[in-house]
């Protein structure tokens, strides 16, 4: 591996090498990052890196395309036909583009549209203020209930019904129980608006048949192809027929010049991976996996946002263990285990340092982990947390860690590369 690297960039090389133990050493539990095959490493890194490819297929600027064009029919194909689609657009260099191309393609500067709060779990391009998308458009943000942490459909009809938008838009990047696609869907028609849904978290659970899909009900999907679905990073958006004119165009010309082909070869290959029944049972293992971590944090005493989690994720507010989220991320970083510290709704404390821990399992599945593996990271989760301004009890904590994922091989992998 990386043998032309080493020869003539040897400070890159060496943070390949480094980076490589780091992944493998670890366990990983940020929810948006995961492990992608030997095959989606290699078309990643392919010769279609080398081609531009402005437009789209059979209507390009360049000549050479007819292998591109090819590819980039195959992926639109398969994206189509693993969650039945009327049509599919492969180019947006990652979610937030993709996202953008959306409101660039369907509303006016100034229209107002309706996103979670991101403290509640949204994402900054759902409206929030520091985003493009809130400067740009009217925003309006809804939040989960006070009570229950939940989403709230009566709620957010009433504010649908108050503020008239043109664009409603559904899903999270830290909200852990399903999504009603349906009823949001009947919100948005009830008031004349479009549904964007944002499914980039839960894309392979939704391929995998582990979490109900928003195709059927929203006008346009959007989903980074990374996380659940381990794929390239990069963008996809699944659209109904009548607004896919106008989304294509904001994708190319209006947003973006040529798309990244070698993405494209990456992603191609990680839809059909995702077409497998080995795909199926990896989906429902990440819910499972999931589940067990919960409960046993639970019996740890720590406190979950909606007492526990529909999908990949659980969302834990550690403020009644005594600590804040960032300085215990840190110090499971230091004992090997990664995760980030995030928001919990209506949270007192501020972003950079918040009251909760955002944990994961799709990598930690990847990597053949199951519910008995999940108990035991649940236990070091806590022990940590007892022992987080130890660095000797850390460091001790970190090499259990890195025996322990020596039991369970990383795809794209190998040590001593």
């Amino acid at each position: 591996m990386w043998r032309a690297v080493e020869t003539t960039d040897p400070e890159v090389h060496h943070l390949l090498q480094e980076e490589n133990r780091r992944q493998f050493d670890k366990i990983r539990l940020i929810p948006s990052e995961n492990y992608v095959s030997r095959a989606v490493l290699e078309a990643t890194g392919s010769i279609f890196t080398n081609k531009y490819s402005e437009g789209y297929a059979g209507k390009r600027y360049y000549e050479g395309q007819q292998n591109v064009d090819t590819l980039e029919r195959l992926a639109i194909a398969r994206a189509r036909e693993l969650f039945g689609a009327e049509r599919a657009n492969v180019q947006p260099y990652s979610g937030s583009p993709a996202n953008l191309a959306v409101y660039f393609g369907l509303l006016e500067l100034g229209d107002t549209i309706l996103g979670l709060s991101l403290p509640h779990g949204g994402h900054l391009t759902h409206g929030w203020s520091v985003s493009i998308t809130g400067s740009y458009y009217r925003s309006v943000q809804y939040t989960v209930h006070p009570e229950t942490g939940l989403l709230d459909l009566d709620m957010l009809r009433e504010l649908a019904r108050k503020e008239r938008p043109k664009l409603i838009v559904a899903g999270a990047t830290a909200y852990p129980r399903t999504i009603d696609f349906e009823g949001f869907a009947a919100i948005a028609a009830e008031v004349g608006a479009f549904l964007l849904v944002d499914m980039a978290h839960i894309a392979g659970l939704v391929a995998g048949g582990a979490h109900p899909s928003p195709v059927p009900h929203a006008d346009v999907v959007s989903t980074t192809t990374h996380k659940t679905l381990r794929g390239p990073r990069g963008g996809m958006l699944l659209m109904r027929r009548k607004v896919a004119k106008r989304i294509n165009k904001a994708v190319f010309p209006g947003l973006q010049g040529g798309p990244h082909n070698h993405t494209t070869a990456a992603l191609a290959v990680a839809l059909r991976e995702a077409a497998t029944e080995e795909f199926q049972s990896y989906a429902h293992s990440i819910v499972k996996n999931a589940q067990a971590l919960a409960e046993r944090l639970l019996e740890h005493g720590f406190k979950l946002v909606t007492g526990g989690t529909d999908n990949h994720l659980v969302l834990v507010d550690v403020t009644p263990r005594g600590t804040t989220g960032k300085p215990l991320a840190k110090a499971l970083d230091t004992a090997g285990i990664v995760c980030n510290y995030n928001t919990v709704p209506f949270d007192p404390r501020p972003p950079m340092d918040p009251s909760g821990l955002r944990l994961g399992t799709p990598a930690v599945t990847t990597r053949g982990m199951g519910p008995a593996e999940m108990r035991r990271i649940a236990d070091w989760i806590a022990e940590v947390t007892e022992v987080r301004d130890d660095e000797a009890a850390l460091a001790k904590i970190a090499g259990q860690i890195r025996e322990f994922c020596h039991n369970f091989p990383a795809p794209g992998i190998e040590l001593g590369s």
